[in-house]
């Protein structure tokens, strides 16, 4: 060993000595922080653990069948197989905005093919990585190409929305009344007077339908409320569509208040996502719809995203995206997957229906008339933290802290289950 140590120069070894002092003192990630647990996967670690028979995740934000099990809708397995079969199929990267046939079909799905900004080529799609990419892409530019610095999220609203924010470069984030605690409904007039006071400019987040978390949506007529608000303090409307077609099983009807702006003169943003609609959780595909004035701005748009966009992600995946758009641009198979997305709805609201009934039975305390008021996957129950915490030690029922629970881990099996734990927490757990 000395004879090999020798023929190292002595100038090497003196180096490695010291290299190997200095990983013996610590390494370069000792200053490193472990970031606080997501109650997300704290949730769903705590479920996959747990041994019980009996236990019940309403946490998941998932469509389950009534099997407790991930439903592929029949109409994207069949065409899964059609994709993968295409002897033409080639891996080669898409184009930096996605496929344009794609984002076209997805734009006329929320806009309506009849809509004027549509016929006067005023709409237009950026195909993305979901909804959280179509989000993130946005603000992007509303930020950086804009200078856009303030924006509003709704109070509570999905946690990812102000995280997605703050890393596009928005400084001014705030919250605008939403979810109204006494009544467990919508507080319209907190909403109006926190919009009232904005400054001009300002971007507001704004949930198409089947409000995450609360389940709470505004009717048409407070819908028409909040755009005079917007037009009148001229702030820009960014959409969140996550859920089109889950609050009332009919996609044209879910997709109105978007509908509405856009017939009142309103440049927009929207992010959809066809992870729940299509079942399409793991590839990602979504698309940023964008309503303009004037028809000649699109080439300017379009260049500004692909500068965005290459540096993060350089082009969109293709596997999930192939797949919507060969049912979109169908109209035999999109017809199949609307009627797909309303047997998803009616499960959910059947298991709306079963626990606000099971609940009187048992005269739980309290008034249970949102269960069935509330749309899409999500009920904020009213629950508390402490009454959650019971509910997952006593009786092996996972939710969110703050008491939101996914109406579709319910089933005919658990519901009542489900029922008499509430009951119980509602009864013996302080508020």
């Amino acid at each position: 060993m000395r004879r090999a140590a020798s023929l190292i120069p002595r100038s090497l070894r003196t180096q490695l000595s010291r290299a190997m002092a200095t990983n013996a003192e610590g390494s370069v990630f000792d200053p490193v922080q472990a970031a606080p647990p997501l109650e997300l996967w704290k949730v769903r670690t705590g479920f996959a653990q747990d041994t019980s028979e009996n236990k019940v995740d309403l946490g998941i934000g998932a469509y389950r069948t009534n099997e407790g099990k991930p439903w592929v809708l029949p109409v994207v397995k069949r065409t899964e197989q059609k994709v993968v079969t295409d002897e033409n199929l080639n891996h080669e990267y898409l184009m930096i905005l996605g496929m344009d046939s794609l984002s076209s079909a997805a734009t006329k799905l929320l806009l309506g093919e009849k809509s004027r900004a549509i016929l006067e080529n005023r709409a237009f799609g950026v195909h993305s990585l979901s909804g959280t990419g179509s989000l993130r892409i946005g603000t992007e530019f509303l930020s950086k190409i804009l200078n856009y610095n303030t924006a509003y999220v709704s109070m509570p609203s999905w946690d990812n929305h102000q995280k997605i924010l703050h890393c596009s470069g928005f400084s001014d984030i705030r919250q605008y009344q939403y979810w109204d605690p006494a009544t467990r409904s919508l507080d319209i007039d907190g909403l109006i007077n926190d919009l009232s006071t904005a400054p001009e400019h300002s971007v507001i987040i704004l949930h198409v339908c089947a409000h995450n978390p609360t389940g709470c949506d505004p009717t048409k007529e407070q819908w028409i409320r909040i755009a005079d608000i917007m037009q009148e303090r001229k702030l820009f409307p960014y959409f969140d569509a996550a859920y089109l077609g889950f609050a009332s099983g009919d996609l044209v009807e879910d997709a109105w208040p978007v509908r509405y702006f856009e017939e009142r003169g309103f440049e927009l943003f929207c992010a959809q996502s066809f992870a729940k609609n299509f079942g399409l959780y793991s590839e990602r595909v979504g698309n940023l719809a964008i309503v303009v004035k004037k028809p000649q701005d699109k080439f300017k748009i379009q260049s500004q995203f692909n500068a965005i966009i290459r540096p993060i992600y350089q082009s969109p995946p293709a596997h999930g995206a192939r797949v919507v758009n060969h049912i979109l641009n169908d109209p035999v198979l999109s017809n199949e997957w609307k009627d797909c997305v309303k047997i998803m709805t009616k499960r959910i609201q059947e298991m709306r229906s079963a626990l606000k009934l099971s609940l009187e039975k048992l005269q739980t305390p309290g008034n249970w008339n949102h269960i069935t008021e509330q749309k899409g996957m999500f009920s904020y129950t009213g629950l508390t933290a402490q009454q959650v915490e019971y509910l997952r030690d006593t009786w092996h029922i996972y939710l969110y802290s703050s008491g939101r629970a996914n109406m579709c881990g319910l089933n005919t099996k658990n519901v009542n289950y489900v029922a008499k734990a509430f009951n119980d927490a509602i009864r013996n757990v302080a508020h």
